[in-house]
């Protein structure tokens, strides 16, 4: 059974002094209308303004408890969750709560560039025109532009806003085209699946300064399978084994004294 005790020494609240934007206590979830347990009792908190890098063997539950946090989970079929998980200290299973809003508050970032297939300029115009976020086309255009030059693609794209697909730029432009869109509905958290899975090095190291960047006006959850990316840009690591959150604490602490045999041994790359 997983030691929340445990977990609670592992992520104290000292490290920011705010209390948690998230917070998810024995949350368990089965696919296949129950048939596969994939998350056993996880339970941890995500803090406003840092990186908690995802880190564990393939098929371990990274991805999974990631997409419960903005409730990617509730268009699967034969998903069952049980556990809370809050967001501001309210339940988002609570029944007043409004999923498509709730998820208007996160960024999602793929592992693999996914631009729509239109102009630079739609794709990051697109979330906030539909949510209504500004008053005005003079304010989209600013909003559009902040977004290009958060995400580093400002200089490179500027003269082939409406004249260029997304699809037409190289791997790396792309997503951070993809994460310019992602900011483009003002996320609290994002979350990140791989981002630089699919990419190139040159193109990883500007998606890992740019996450880096991002930090001090988001929470960001990545997940990853490079131990070199999460001790490069984390500030606390979530090693998972089988389902399990086996521990969760600084980065330093887990790559240089990990407590469980599983994490250490997947650390020095004996396993997975």
């Amino acid at each position: 059974m997983f030691d929340t005790q445990h977990n609670e020494i592992q992520q104290p609240l000292a490290r920011s002094n705010q209390p948690p934007l998230m917070t998810l206590q024995n949350v368990n979830l089965w696919y296949g209308d129950g048939e596969k347990h994939a998350l056993i009792d996880v339970s941890f908190d995500l803090f406003p303004n840092e990186i908690l890098a995802f880190i564990g063997p393939s098929g371990c539950g990274k991805s999974t408890a990631l997409k419960c946090l903005n409730r990617m989970h509730d268009s699967t079929r034969g998903v069952v969750i049980d556990g809370r998980i809050e967001m501001s200290g309210q339940d988002i299973h609570d029944p007043g709560i409004d999923p498509p809003m709730h998820r208007r508050r996160f960024g999602w970032v793929a592992q693999k560039p996914n631009p729509f297939p239109a102009s630079i300029w739609k794709n990051v115009a697109y979330g906030a025109q539909i949510h209504g976020l500004m008053r005005n086309k003079a304010d989209l255009e600013v909003h559009v532009e902040d977004c290009l030059r958060r995400a580093h693609l400002w200089d490179e794209v500027k003269d082939h806003l409406h004249d260029m697909d997304g699809a037409d730029l190289s791997g790396g432009q792309q997503q951070r085209l993809c994460i310019a869109r992602a900011l483009s509905t003002q996320p609290e958290v994002l979350l990140m699946d791989e981002p630089t899975g699919s990419i190139d090095p040159i193109a990883t190291a500007k998606v890992e300064e740019l996450m880096v960047d991002l930090k001090p006006d988001h929470a960001i959850v990545v997940v990853t399978h490079s131990m070199m990316e999460a001790r490069r840009v984390a500030d606390r690591v979530a090693y998972f084994h089988l389902g399990r959150l086996l521990e969760v604490g600084p980065t330093e602490q887990i790559f240089t004294a990990a407590r469980s045999d599983e994490a250490r041994r997947f650390i020095e790359g004996k396993f997975g």
